[in-house]
This record gives structure tokens, sequence and C-alpha cells, in this order.
């Protein structure tokens, strides 16, 4: 199972805050995801994020793709060994079939299609299974950009945070002053490292 940049795309589109600002900038495209200042962060209150970067630096995304990435090529290998192994089954049935009984055959042909089926079944419940964790860990996701967004947007007055995906947005045109990826990847990351620092610590106390 692959995981995709559209799958994973955070939903950030028409993000909005409860803030208000009434000046609005012009806008003007750019591949750069140079952070905006404090100061011209203040003045605009509709801003994007490039979220090709953002899943490209944010620690925990890459720790949960890696981490799902693993299982999947787990369950791959697993399936394909229990798929040879069926394989191999069928092969010697059928190079000693004609030394059989028609009821031997019959119990055995009848077996292997019972087992055929099992491992159908398995094939499909491991990629339900997959597609499932998936679809959770991206919520999890979501969940952590959605508040710290709407942290940073009360914080410096933005009213809207859209997203930017190279080859796949609506922002046709956009200022690099209003991209904010390094600040919310760099706030992003702070937060998973305290995270990851407090649960430790809890584990180690216990």
């Amino acid at each position: 199972m692959k995981l995709t940049n559209l799958a994973l795309g955070l939903a950030l589109a028409a993000f909005a805050a409860a803030c208000t600002n009434d000046q609005q900038p012009d806008a003007t495209l750019s591949s750069n995801n140079s952070a905006a200042t404090d100061s011209l962060a203040v003045n605009n209150n509709i801003v994007y994020v490039n979220s090709d970067s953002l899943l490209a630096n944010y620690e925990y995304f890459k720790q949960v793709r890696t981490r799902l990435q693993g299982r999947s090529e787990q369950a791959e290998k697993d399936l394909r060994a229990k798929a040879q192994a069926f394989e191999k089954e069928v092969t010697r049935y059928q190079q000693s079939a004609q030394n059989m009984t028609m009821e031997q055959r019959a119990s055995t042909e009848q077996r292997l299609a019972q087992k055929q089926q099992q491992l159908q079944a398995q094939n499909q419940e491991a990629g339900n299974s997959l597609v499932s964790e998936e679809s959770e860990e991206m919520k999890k996701i979501y969940d952590k950009v959605e508040a710290y967004l709407q942290q940073l947007s009360k914080e410096r007055g933005y009213k809207m945070v859209l997203t930017y995906t190279r080859g796949n947005s609506a922002i046709l045109y956009g200022d690099s002053t209003l991209d904010i990826t390094t600040d919310v990847v760099q706030g992003l990351n702070q937060q998973y490292q305290a995270d990851q620092e407090e649960t430790a610590t809890t584990t180690k106390k216990k």
C-alpha cells in the first residue's frame, strides 16, 4: 500500500480561524517555502501552506509513514510466503494426482479450493486493516495540523489559511511572503518533540 500526498493532503484548503483583520494582500505564486516574518504575518489575513513541504518535513507524518509502510511491506511478505507455499502444494498435487483415487483427488481439490479462498480472505482483511489504520492516522495528523493552525491564526491575526500543492492547487498566484509553511512545520515539530519527551518521561516513571 502506497501512501500518497493526495490521500494525506490534510484538507487544509479554505481553513478559517475566528480572527478579524480587514486588510487583504495581493497574491503571487512561488514554490519557495520561505516563512513570512511576524510583522508581515500580522498585516496579512490570508496565508497559505505548501502541503508538499509540510508532509516532507513534519516529523510526526514521517514517523507514521515509515511505520505504515513497514506494516504494509511485512503484510505483503507474509501473504507472498503463504501464496508460494500454496502454489507448491498445488504443484505437488498435480504431480501425484494420477496416482490418487477419484475420491482422493476430489478431497484434495476441495481442500485446496478452501485454502485458496482463505488466502484471498486474508489478503482482503490485511488490505482493509491497513487502509483503516492509515485513515485513523491521517485523521490524527489533520487534527494536529488544524489545532496548530487555529492557535497560530489567533496569535497572528490570520483569517484564512489555504493549502498549496504543486500541480494541483486552486492558488494560481501567491506571494512568497504569504507562505507560512516553514513556521508551521517548525511549530508542529516542536509540539511533536515535546509530546515524545513527555511520553518517554511517563514511560520511565512506570
